[in-house]
């Protein structure tokens, strides 16, 4: 299955304004719409997805290293708005664009505070992590899952400090295999794509595990901005075969029903993979609210 995984065509390093770096990963053309790609936990920029179609849908992709991943300064005291601020010095560099943004799994919340502060003009959220604290998913919540939840809620700085003890790339790894399905395995565990999955987890662990528990807290912790509050088009994609416990109970039904511009997408033989089978149809429409945004912009 060919499912656009390419090694990265240009990888550049911008220097923050408080001294640390923030580290991407692009592919397709140099002067394409830009689509800010939000990895999934605890992974490099280094695996993106859609080569193949970038250059046709005439988009640049661009995966950021959060901080304290792959090649991304730490940021000790990382938040959502922090992780704002850092990007937000990012597309300034790049000059005035229409910037949309894609958020996988983890970093599903990551990608709505860009467009909860303004940054991006649409999103998709592709086997998104959800707002996993919400009461109306507590009764469909995994026990483990919601476990978690409250202690990340209730002693944030105790559960990161944990987790960081027992985290590694290879029990990551290990976790997600076991928590995916028969179809996602099969792409996960092939010679085309396994590897590069691992190289990226590798990589967002090669200056510890502190970045992705930090990651990990603020994700089940308080989002920046009430999904309620976000009023860019917001694409959800979820495959029905996805069998993961930390993405979403109910596919993003419920999530869907509290963005006040969103269509939710469920594919009911995809996987969690959903980001590299179905690329070109994500890639498309993030395409086509880019371009519809510029048009009312121009008067068209």
């Amino acid at each position: 299955m060919n499912v656009g995984v390419t090694p990265p065509e240009r990888q550049t390093t911008l220097r923050l304004n408080d001294g640390r770096s923030l580290a991407w990963s692009e592919w397709g053309p140099a002067h394409g719409l830009p689509v800010l790609f939000c990895t999934g936990a605890a992974m490099s920029g280094s695996l993106g997805f859609g080569a193949d179609v970038l250059a046709e849908l005439g988009l640049r992709l661009l995966a950021i290293d959060r901080p304290g991943l792959g090649a991304s300064t730490p940021h000790p005291e990382k938040t959502f708005a922090s992780w704002v601020d850092d990007v937000r010095q990012l597309v300034t560099t790049l000059g005035p664009r229409d910037f949309t943004a894609v958020g996988f799994s983890q970093g599903a919340p990551f990608a709505l505070a860009l467009a909860g502060r303004g940054l991006v003009k649409a999103v998709a959220l592709v086997s998104g992590q959800d707002d996993l604290a919400s009461p109306s998913l507590a009764p469909r919540l995994h026990p483990d899952v919601a476990a978690m939840v409250r202690a990340a809620r209730q002693d944030p700085a105790g559960f990161e400090q944990s987790f960081s003890r027992m985290a590694t790339w290879d029990g990551l790894w290990q976790l997600i295999l076991g928590m995916s399905g028969e179809h996602d395995r099969a792409l996960y565990l092939s010679d085309s794509f396994g590897p590069a999955y691992q190289r990226s987890l590798r990589e967002g662990f090669s200056q510890g595990p502190q970045g992705y528990a930090r990651d990990l807290v603020n994700a089940l912790g308080p989002w920046l901005v009430e999904p309620e509050h976000v009023t860019v088009p917001v694409d959800l994609w979820y495959g029905g075969a996805d069998t993961s416990t930390v993405h979403s109970p109910d596919f993003g039904a419920t999530l869907a029903t509290r963005l006040p511009h969103a269509t939710r997408f469920l594919e009911p033989l995809e996987g969690g993979s959903i980001l590299w089978t179905r690329a070109r149809d994500i890639l498309a429409r993030l395409r086509s609210h880019a371009m519809g945004s510029a048009a009312s912009l121009h008067g068209s």
